[in-house]
């Protein structure tokens, strides 16, 4: 008997229809169990894993009313933690992300400035410490030694470490002090400065030291394949450059300096010189006033920073006149001064100098010194590039996101009076009040209660809280309502540096700050603030929301858990906050620490001080991601 075929027809014109359908289905669930292995088991799944975490912290602010409640949670206690912010975010600052920034002009290095998100696009999570943390090695033993795991970053060290800057040792990164323009030591660099500058004796107490500058023609153009190396023009010489290690080597001689340098992602110089306990601040000078006010600065210097001071109209210079104090010096080493083939940028900058009517003192190789003049008659009189006086509607102590002006500002005060030379040396400055003083209703007696007062208040927080303040384990602080600078005053005989923040909706104080010797900057704190993660090992704060509330309406411009989320960002883990406030304040405060993961308790206030006022103080703990929480 025959078998019987059972197919159809149609089946027998098409045998091979149900196996296609098979083979692209087992191909489909194939290629789905190796893109999972790859995802589990291999590095690539590690990438694309950190990668989705980023855009989840960005996206997850997609939706302003779920932020709002998550705020609210914190706020009324009900949420017990905010998240960690994935493991590639350790560096993150939000207003000098290189993302977001990149897209932004060129133009006067416009793209290098601070360009925040708004409160509801900032990411509401913590920022982790790097795998590997320590807690930062004390100073002074910092200054020369810092723990390589902190910040992994060897570019510095692989480039630049014949010339003595900078060394991997270990599990240590070690400072020798030498630098591209001081291969000696900057040690030997400052006893050649001080053949021609009063640098000991208290004559000069704050200093500038400016970083990496904007690029202009053919430089600016190969500026962007690597914003932190200079391509000189018509050759393949590469150079780079270094901050603070002139600063840092000043404090030996009484000279409290600040460095500035842009973000630099490649090298990360500020976030080094921080590490390290040294003063320092992420900045860009490209088309705004630099956040100082009007005569700062004792000294400032420019160590191959590479900044155009005569392009566009001497502008930069301008900025370089407005925050010299009169009677202060100027210091440019490196290009242009008599560099080969910079004849041209030389001889114009000889030029803005006399037309200021400043005072060559020396050209020493390719250093030269100015001296500013105390009084600015001869601006008039010496027209040689129409350089002029800014108008009356200027406010040389307006700085906050405010553009660069060509223009010669001048001082509210007569110059005389804070001129060098005429303004106490220190020590005896910080507690003598300055001129500036006399802007304040009642000055003198606010500036002595307020230094009187801040005396007492340390005295309790040392003797009374035990606090580490004024022990090695404290070395950068930052008073984020510092108003005259009694805090830091106080803190003066101790082995710390303190950032002293005067917001800008506030009446400007930070110029007397400046004229006591200390050092600070202005800011909102409803803003990011430019410094790199893990920065303090102390931050303080009186009447915290004060800083965020308008002005003329009283109500808040954005939300005190945003804030603290930030406080928490500059926070070093086993760092202190101290906030100052109201006990109904604290209560909420408290809340919010929780939620932060800080330790915290609240105090009676001195018995000696008036009002209502108690103190909250807070410990930040050590802690970095799991394993499973940084995918």
């Amino acid at each position: 008997m025959g078998h019987i075929n059972l197919t159809s027809p149609k089946q027998r014109n098409n045998p091979t229809r149900k196996w296609q359908l098979l083979d692209f289905v087992s191909m489909v669930f194939f290629a789905i169990v190796v893109l999972f292995f790859l995802l589990i088991f291999t590095p690539l799944g590690d990438s694309l894993a950190a990668s989705g975490s980023q855009a989840l912290i960005r996206s997850s602010t997609a939706d302003p009313k779920q932020r709002h409640r998550l705020i609210a949670l914190v706020e009324a206690g009900k949420h017990p933690e905010i998240e960690s912010c994935p493991a590639d975010t350790v560096d993150y600052m939000p207003c000098e992300d290189p993302t977001r920034n990149s897209q932004l002009s060129r133009e006067m290095n416009f793209y290098r400035e601070r360009h925040c998100p708004s409160p509801d696009e900032t990411p509401l999570c913590l920022i982790p410490a790097p795998q590997g943390y320590h807690v930062p090695i004390q100073w002074p033993e910092s200054l020369h030694k810092i723990w390589h795991e902190n910040m992994p970053y060897n570019k510095i060290a692989d480039r630049k470490g014949h010339q003595g800057w900078m060394k991997k040792d270990g599990p240590y990164f070690i400072f020798p002090g030498g630098g591209t323009m001081f291969p000696d030591g900057a040690t030997q660099y400052i006893a050649k400065l001080k053949q021609y500058i009063p640098i000991s004796g208290g004559t000069l107490r704050t200093a500038l030291d400016m970083g990496c500058g904007v690029r202009t023609n053919n430089q600016e153009s190969l500026h962007h394949l690597n914003p932190f190396i200079t391509y000189h023009k018509n050759t393949h010489h590469l150079t780079s450059y270094q901050v603070a290690s002139f600063g840092g080597h000043l404090l030996e001689e009484g000279i409290l300096t600040l460095s500035f340098a842009p973000r630099d992602s490649h090298k990360s110089q500020i976030q080094f010189a921080l590490e390290r306990g040294i003063p320092s601040f992420v900045l860009m000078l490209g088309t705004r006033r630099l956040p100082f006010p009007a005569a700062s600065f004792d000294l400032m210097h420019c160590s191959r920073c590479l900044i155009p001071f005569t392009a566009y109209n001497a502008t930069y210079f301008m900025e370089v006149d407005r925050l010299l104090r009169p009677g202060g010096y100027l210091v440019i080493s490196g290009p242009p001064v008599q560099w080969p083939k910079q004849d041209k940028e030389w001889a114009d900058l000889q030029s803005v100098a006399r037309a200021l009517c400043y005072e060559l003192i020396v050209v020493d190789g390719n250093t030269v010194i100015w001296k500013k003049p105390i009084t600015e008659s001869c601006l008039q009189n010496q027209n040689e590039l129409a350089l002029e006086p800014c108008d009356n509607s200027d406010d040389p102590n307006s700085a906050w996101y405010v553009k660069l002006k060509k223009c010669v500002s001048q001082v509210a005060v007569i110059r005389e009076e804070i001129s060098i030379g005429t303004i106490p040396k220190w020590p005896s400055r910080l507690k003598q009040p300055p001129t500036r003083t006399s802007l304040i209703k009642n000055g003198i007696d606010v500036f002595e209660a307020d230094t009187n007062r801040w005396e007492r208040r340390i005295k309790y927080y040392k003797n009374s809280l035990n606090l580490k303040i004024g022990t090695p384990a404290v070395r950068n602080v930052i008073d984020m309502n510092a108003f005259l600078g009694g805090f830091a005053a106080g803190l003066s005989s101790d082995p710390v540096w303190v950032m002293n923040v005067v917001t800008d909706r506030k009446p400007s104080t930070l110029g007397v700050i400046y004229d006591r010797g200390l050092i600070g900057v202005y800011h909102d704190w409803c803003e990011p603030f430019s410094s790199y993660p893990r920065t303090y090992d102390f931050i303080h704060v009186v009447g915290i929301e004060s800083l965020i509330k308008d002005p003329i309406t009283g109500n808040n411009r954005c939300n005190v858990v945003d804030v603290m989320v930030e406080m928490d960002r500059l926070l070093r883990p086993q760092g202190t906050v101290v906030i100052r406030d109201s006990p109904e304040l604290l209560m909420k405060i408290e809340r919010i620490a929780g939620s932060v993961r800080w330790k915290s308790s609240v105090y009676n206030k001195e018995p000696e001080s008036q009002g209502r006022e108690r103190i909250l103080v807070a410990t930040k703990p050590l802690w970095t991601l799991t394993s499973s929480s940084s995918h």
